[in-house]
């Protein structure tokens, strides 16, 4: 294997990729190790691809989780290079530059995947360098990508492939053509970016920059940080994840059904059997689905937490007997049925929420205080005693009065209210926040990601 992995470390290096990959979230066990190390002893370690798809194929357990692997992956098993930082390695002027992108230009062009190894790693020793001393010297990606700008190679790229092919092509194929450039060239950025991991690991250690560093897979990567492309990737997990929680619903159904043990029936039956209670009576019960309340900030950084839910409710309808869903900024209206007819896409949805619902008054600011009460009001008959709510929101009134009155008299008509902050709890409280006192009338709870709001939907709700 042509990296700085030999086999005597194989062992230690196994065990911190796994330890790197359970922290963030996949499901290893110590079997799976075994099988990977056995996979890994089996391929041998001239071929650094085989041994990544070998333990690819023991470790994983879906196509999502592929990229945070191949990340960290690159990070303890690492293409072979000399330990960076090297003086001469730094401040690369315009003639460099000028002459490195022209490089990659050839590279890309003749889709040379050794080369532009290559060049990722001098990309970053030139240009990707900070600080001035030992304690301070550091690898950017961001700084060597904005300086290098492969993005703008794709004309000169695209000529040297027409230039080689030496006959005209037809429009539709230089569309075909442009696409795969622009694939070569975010490939190349990934280079550029796991470069940089690799140097920065060097100094700080793999473990540190493996779990810090590393973005994790999309039902993990917070609701207020997730960015157009994670969103749409959110959108695809959506239907996965309200299959599982649907499965998940009704087997908690069936047991219910069952009811529990009717302690007097089942006395009275064992004195056919000497007193043995052979044959246990239960109290059977006939589970009905609940009700579900979905009241939604909309506004902000927020409105991507309650988007997805929005799309996750759609998707667990057949599982309540009745869903209402409502939206509010600083004033509340029903969106059930742009939920309905709204698109799978979680932005157009909240574009489609915003345009054709009344959700702001005088400004565009969220005011909590005056949204609950407003749903006390005029919505008081969509909340009963088979009623479940969920709160969707980060509890920041922008210094209005928070109206805890009309959240309790929501809590009082309901059979359970249950707030998800997608704020880590430390923030609560900070600023205007006020989520401590909406916490002291209901059940406030942390819902960061997708993974924790599957986890709560299953857990929370009645059957």
């Amino acid at each position: 294997m042509s990296t700085a992995s030999p086999a005597g470390g194989a062992a230690e290096r196994l065990t911190g990729l796994v330890a790197a990959l359970r922290a963030h979230g996949f499901g290893i066990g110590t079997g799976e190790t075994v099988d990977a190390g056995q996979a890994l002893e089996a391929v041998g370690f001239t071929d650094r691809e085989r041994a990544r798809e070998a333990l690819a194929a023991t470790l994983l357990h879906g196509v999502p989780q592929r990229a945070v692997f191949d990340r960290v992956f690159d990070l303890y098993f690492p293409l072979g290079g000399g330990p960076p930082g090297a003086p001469e390695e730094h401040g690369g002027g315009p003639a460099e530059l000028a002459a490195l992108r022209d490089r990659i230009a050839e590279a890309l062009a003749a889709g040379d995947a050794a080369a532009l190894d290559a060049l990722a790693a001098e990309a970053v020793g030139g240009f990707g360098g900070y600080g001035s001393g030992p304690e301070t010297d550091g690898w950017s990606s961001y700084q060597t990508l904005s300086r290098v700008r492969p993005e703008t190679l794709l004309a000169r790229v695209r000529d040297r492939r027409r230039a080689d092919a030496g006959a005209a092509e037809p429009e539709f194929a230089d569309r075909l053509l442009d696409d795969e450039i622009r694939r070569l060239i975010e490939a190349f950025r990934e280079r550029v970016r796991t470069e940089a991991r690799r140097r920065v690991a060097e100094r700080q250690g793999r473990d540190l920059v493996a779990r810090r560093a590393v973005a994790g897979t999309a039902d993990r990567v917070d609701f207020l940080l997730a960015g157009r492309a994670q969103l749409d990737e959110l959108r695809r997990t959506v239907r996965p994840l309200a299959r599982k929680l649907a499965t998940r619903l009704a087997a908690r159904r069936r047991r219910a059904a069952r009811g529990e043990i009717d302690l007097r029936r089942t006395l009275r039956r064992s004195l056919s059997t000497g007193g043995v209670p052979v044959r246990p009576v239960l109290r059977r019960r006939r589970p009905r689905r609940p009700e579900l309340v979905l009241l939604c900030d909309v506004s902000g950084s927020v409105a991507g937490f309650a988007q997805f839910t929005m799309l996750l409710v759609r998707a667990l309808h057949d599982q309540f007997s009745r869903v209402r869903v409502f939206g509010f900024v600083n004033r509340v209206d029903e969106v059930t049925d742009l939920i309905a007819r709204g698109p799978e896409d979680p932005t157009a949805l909240g574009d489609l929420i915003l345009a054709e619902a009344r959700l702001t008054g005088w400004h565009g600011q969220s005011d909590y205080g005056t949204s609950l009460g407003e749903f006390a009001e005029r919505y008081a008959e969509a909340v009963g005693p088979r009623t479940v709510v969920f709160v969707l929101g980060d509890a920041r009134t922008n210094g209005a009065d928070p109206n805890l009155a009309a959240l309790r008299l929501v809590a009082d008509r309901a059979r359970r209210v249950h707030w998800l902050n997608p704020e880590q709890p430390s923030l609560w409280g900070t600023g205007d926040s006020v989520a401590p006192a909406y916490a002291a009338v209901v059940e406030m709870r942390p819902c960061r990601n997708a993974h924790q709001l599957g986890a709560l939907i299953g857990r929370l709700l009645p059957v």
